[in-house]
């Protein structure tokens, strides 16, 4: 990639990876005229009208492009990476289980191969590079799908996979048959192809390809399957993902009026789209007419609640169909932008701050769910990249801003699965300050107070006044905070006071002490002031209750000095471990999925110890499964 100039460090060039680049955007101005800063917010008992459907603290998951899952789950079934683990526990211990999508651009031409050279579960064929984002053909052992499935022995992950749509005469079921065997209960979805409605842009259709053709292929899908026997038990019939469109070339209304749902209502267990709020492709991949775009000019737009509202206006009426035929609606592919993401923006505090409204936004507008996309070194976009492999023996992972909107929005909306989220509007609100009240069996239990404005003097501080009508309001409340001293810094955000800190510097486990602040109420006013820094957000806990909720049991959490030398090395009883996080599976099951079916073990594997040693994020377990 060309040089950058790193922001107030004249002369400072970068010329490494994307993932670590330190370039800093400047701040945009404080807006005028100036905003509400002093804002009254009343909310209801009982009776709140627009509350979303029922949500889970799972809503937002993680996209995991195919192609780097070696890099991020772990080098194989015996070799997982120890932070990612981590990573995932803390968002368990919130919500109760996480979900995950491996596929994407390169799930279309990956096939299941017996082995590859040197015991690799991925081998990509850069000599076969095609497409607007150059995607390389890939293979892929049945070891990938061990590895997923020991890490859903150790934390309460449940997966999507991606069935390659490329070709279709005859389809390559071989990850229908595996997904299921390996992964059983743990398997979530199968998504029926990847963004089809840019097949023709890609040239992998003809121009005149159509939902209609979208929907015959379905059904060749499902006569095949039937034919080769790839679905044994009938499962796996019975978990696609449709129809997972960028809204390109086809709206969701034009899949919906093809029939599609109706004609193969007993197969789709979700209904899905991708979509990012707008595309780096230019920079990323240049072309003769590719006009760059400069992100310091397109940084307000990440910094507006009213961005959010129009980028899923269109997809509104998609949520009410879903809810009539009873399907959850999911955003199954999204981030800051496409073809990598921004610089200055995917990496600094105005993603934290622009994933977490942007998901709490979907929850309102109805989805079930959505994911954010990681890729591998070359992207802004990452939620948490481990260091290059040529420098996994000495640095740790650096973890992204979403990670943290990820985190945040586990605990705003709990393990309940009753959660319904608000959109609250308030006369002469700003939309640098949007404002969400988060309701169990209609009472109002939690508040998501934001922040965008950048300014340090104090002027533009939020002053949130709660009051709730036909309610009592406590002597006291509790307040997290997500902070960072500006919407452009880069690392070292804190959320209650611990951090991921910068580049190379977590092993998935928050640093610091935790920092929940006690703000008294007026009980004679019966209302509540919240303050919210300048930029900055707030959670309100409005009970007791609602906290410890919220905090679940104990964080257990692995440590990263996992190795596969034989010095310094110590072992573990596996069951100790592979007790701690998934044993709360039962308690917090996903939806959308058959019940009930949830199997212990992979098939005939067996585990007898962990090997622990002293290389940052790998842990060694001996045996496939545990």
């Amino acid at each position: 990639m060309s040089a950058c100039r790193e922001h107030g460090s004249a002369g400072a060039t970068y010329t490494g990876v994307a993932a670590y680049n330190p370039t800093s955007l400047s701040p945009p101005p404080v807006p005028s005229p100036t905003i509400l800063t002093t804002i009254p917010i009343q909310l209801q008992n009982a009776g709140t009208p627009n509350l979303s459907i029922k949500q889970k603290g799972s809503f937002i998951g993680f996209s995991i492009e195919m192609s780097v899952t070696n890099q991020v789950l772990g080098k194989n079934s015996t070799l997982i990476q120890v932070p990612f683990l981590n990573l995932m526990a803390n968002i368990q211990q919130r919500a109760g289980s996480v979900m995950i999508r491996v596929g994407g651009n390169t799930q279309e031409s990956a096939k299941l191969v017996d082995e590859l050279p040197d015991g690799r579960i991925l081998a990509k064929n850069l000599t076969g590079v095609t497409g607007t984002t150059q995607t390389p053909p890939l293979d892929y052992t049945r070891d990938l799908l061990y590895t997923m499935r020991n890490i859903s022995s150790f934390v309460n992950v449940h997966w999507f996979m991606g069935i390659p749509w490329f070709v279709t005469q005859p389809f390559d079921l071989a990850i229908v048959t595996a997904s299921q065997e390996i992964l059983g209960g743990y398997l979530l979805g199968l998504q029926a192809g990847n963004e089809p409605d840019m097949y023709a842009l890609h040239n992998h259709r003809p121009g005149t390809y159509s939902p209609f053709d979208y929907g015959g292929e379905m059904s060749d899908f499902l006569t095949q399957v039937d034919a080769t026997g790839a679905d044994p038990s009938g499962r796996s019939k019975s978990l696609l993902v449709a129809p997972n469109i960028a809204d390109y070339a086809w709206t969701p209304e034009l899949v919906w009026n093809s029939g599609l749902v109706d004609k193969f209502n007993d197969n789709l267990a979700y209904l899905a789209v991708e979509k990012y709020p707008r595309d780096n492709c230019a920079a990323a991949f240049g072309g003769p007419n590719a006009t760059v775009v400069d992100p310091q000019t397109i940084l307000p737009l990440y910094l507006t609640h009213d961005a959010h509202v129009d980028l899923l206006k269109p997809y509104l009426n998609s949520t009410m169909f879903a809810q009539q035929r009873n399907k959850p609606f999911l955003m199954f592919e999204t981030n800051t932008g496409s073809c990598g993401g921004f610089l200055g923006i995917s990496d600094s505090f105005t993603a934290a701050l622009w994933g977490l409204d942007y998901a709490m936004q979907m929850a309102h507008s109805n989805f079930s769910g959505a994911m954010f996309h990681l890729g591998g070194q070359n992207v802004f976009y990452n939620v948490c990249p481990p260091p290059p492999t040529n420098q996994s023996t000495f640095h740790q992972w650096s973890v992204g801003p979403l990670y943290y909107s990820a985190l945040v929005m586990a605990e705003a909306i709990g393990p309940s699965n009753e959660t319904q989220v608000l959109n609250i509007g308030v006369p002469g609100l700003s939309s640098f300050t949007p404002i969400y009240g988060i309701y169990e069996n209609g009472t109002p239990v939690r508040v998501a107070l934001f922040n965008y404005v950048d300014d340090p003097s104090g002027a533009n501080d939020v002053h949130a006044i709660i009051s709730i009508a036909g309610g009592t309001i406590p002597a006291s409340v509790k307040v997290k905070y997500l902070a960072a001293k500006t919407v452009v810094q880069k690392g070292n955000y804190t959320w209650a006071g611990q951090t991921f800190g910068g580049n190379f510097e977590s092993d998935g486990r928050p640093m610091g002490t935790e920092d929940i602040q006690t703000v008294a109420c007026d009980t004679g006013a019966q209302t509540c002031t919240i303050d919210v820094p300048a930029p900055g957000f707030a959670l309100v806990f409005l009970t007791d209750a609602a906290f410890t909720e919220t905090a679940g049991a104990p964080s257990v959490t692995f440590a990263t000095t996992a190795l596969t030398k034989t010095q310094n090395t110590a072992t573990v009883d596996p069951a100790v471990l592979a007790t701690s996080n998934g044993n709360r599976m039962s308690d917090h099951e996903l939806g959308g999925t058959s019940k009930g079916e949830l199997p212990s073990r992979a098939h005939g594997i067996h585990a007898p110890l962990i090997t622990l040693g002293l290389v940052l994020g790998v842990l060694a377990v001996m045996g496939r499964a545990l």
